[in-house]
């Protein structure tokens, strides 16, 4: 079950996962994004990119953006989201 992403970490966390899917390593992604490895690595920990970096290396990776209603969180992201914090 693919969870919504609500914060940097997790968006960081699901371009991480899509990039290792696809067995491509930072540098790669990087080079195909127009962007350094520091900012693919800095998207890939939760930290601030512009929207135009983001946008890059989404559509390297073959990935675009969709906008959905926020809604509550689910018993399962609060579960996990609790779980996270225990680590």
């Amino acid at each position: 079950m693919q969870l919504p992403i609500r914060t940097r970490i997790d968006l960081g966390a699901a371009v991480r996962g899509a990039r290792r899917a696809q067995g491509l390593k930072a540098i790669q992604v990087a080079a195909q994004s127009g962007r350094s490895r520091d900012l693919l690595h800095r998207l890939e920990t939760g930290g601030d990119v512009t929207t135009g970096a983001l946008l890059d290396v989404l559509r390297s990776l073959g990935y675009t953006l969709r906008l959905e209603p926020l809604g509550l969180p689910t018993l399962e992201e609060v579960r996990q989201r609790f779980a996270e914090d225990e680590d």
